[in-house]
């Protein structure tokens, strides 16, 4: 059920977003546009109730229940870049916007991008890891909550790995030309 959940929120997130653009750029009412795109984070707080609910049910913890931690904690991580950049391709797709610059893939500017890119990576995994470290303490049964010790555990590791290879690009920057890239 919890998944149904959690599939659900992610397109409705996406529906309104989409739904802000459309009415902002192509509809000509970029107010209107502007509040949908507020309400599409509101979309996070069903899910977070949705798992409370769940759990404050008896519910022994899943992989499910996991999810929606990382989930919530990607969407207050990455969510406000998400959109920008759908919002500069809509505009220049549907209203003569500017072309979205392309990213950088060499030097100082590539590992700016990586080092900001880790940095959102580091929100997300504070929030998430709080939601599953609220969780593990709650519920206060460690057979319940097998599921979120091990997704932090391996997000743990991922964040370290991720770490460790946005900031090499600071130590060393990527040269321009590698790999047939400019």
């Amino acid at each position: 059920m919890l998944v149904a959940v959690i599939v659900t929120c992610e397109v409705m997130f996406w529906v309104l977003v989409l739904a802000g653009l459309a009415t902002r750029y192509l509809l000509r009412r970029p107010q209107v546009g502007g509040w949908l795109l507020v309400a599409a984070p509101l979309v996070d707080l069903v899910l977070l109730v949705a798992t409370v609910l769940d759990l404050r049910g008896g519910a022994t913890a899943t992989t499910a229940h996991a999810l929606a931690a990382v989930y919530l904690g990607v969407s207050v991580g990455f969510g406000h870049s998400m959109v920008r950049w759908a919002d500069e391709r809509f505009a220049h797709r549907f209203a003569g916007g500017p072309a979205p610059a392309p990213r950088p893939r060499a030097g100082r500017a590539h590992a700016a991008r990586e080092r900001r890119g880790f940095l959102r990576h580091l929100v997300a995994y504070a929030v998430g890891a709080s939601l599953l470290g609220v969780g593990i303490l709650v519920i206060g049964d460690a057979a319940r909550t097998e599921a979120l010790l091990g997704t932090l555990r391996l997000w743990s590791l991922v964040v370290a790995v991720d770490g460790v290879v946005s900031l090499s690009y600071s130590v060393r920057p990527r040269p321009a030309g590698v790999g047939g890239r400019r």
